[in-house]
């Protein structure tokens, strides 16, 4: 059974709000989805230690844009190093197949039947302010459900949709499958804690 963990994460506040700088960014929220218990689950920042181990645990994180918005931010809050941990970034086999970057609704729309974002960013930093915390928590798991809905058909399929300026949906070839391992180099944890 796959280990793989599908995430996404909301925040407190916007790059404008701390002057682009991601050590200041902070988590409202964090979504996953695990393949190995096929259950989604949020986790609020004071919740955050509980999620660090079944990160450890996982075969590979899957998100979107992830590896330059997502991962950065959690890692002020984690000690180890999440550049270790083995990793899939839709949004940077996109960019290398279209030469471009598309938002994630853009592709589910193209490519998945009615399923779709909920809400955007801005909003979620709204809600944060507002104290809608449950709000944020069914946003970012609607975002980690679209994620994994995308995932899956071009692991299937070896290719997902977008629309061209003229509205002409056209498909692109994506490579979502596991790196090989070498024969013996087998891993159980992501052990990149500083001892």
């Amino acid at each position: 059974m796959s280990k793989e963990v599908v995430f996404d994460i909301e925040t407190q506040n916007t790059f404008a709000d701390v002057n682009n700088d991601f050590k200041k960014l902070k988590i409202s929220c964090v979504s996953i989805y695990q393949y190995e218990t096929d259950a989604y689950t949020s986790f609020e920042e004071r919740e955050l230690k509980n999620l660090w181990p079944i990160l450890e645990k996982a075969d590979r994180l899957i998100g979107y844009n992830s590896a330059h918005f997502d991962l950065p931010v959690m890692a002020n809050y984690y000690l180890g190093d999440f550049s270790k941990f083995p990793h899939l970034d839709i949004m940077v086999q996109v960019k290398e197949n279209l030469g471009f970057r598309l938002k994630l609704n853009d592709i589910a729309q193209a490519t998945l039947d009615n399923i779709e974002k909920s809400a955007e960013g801005l909003q979620a930093i709204r809600w944060w302010k507002e104290g809608k915390i449950d709000e944020i928590k069914k946003y970012c798991e609607q975002d980690v459900r679209v994620t994994k809905e995308v995932y899956e058909f071009g692991k299937k399929n070896k290719q997902l949709f977008y629309k061209s300026l003229t509205g002409e949906v056209l498909p692109f070839r994506v490579n979502f499958d596991m790196p090989k391992v070498e024969v013996g180099a087998g891993k159980s944890i992501n052990l990149t804690l500083p001892f």
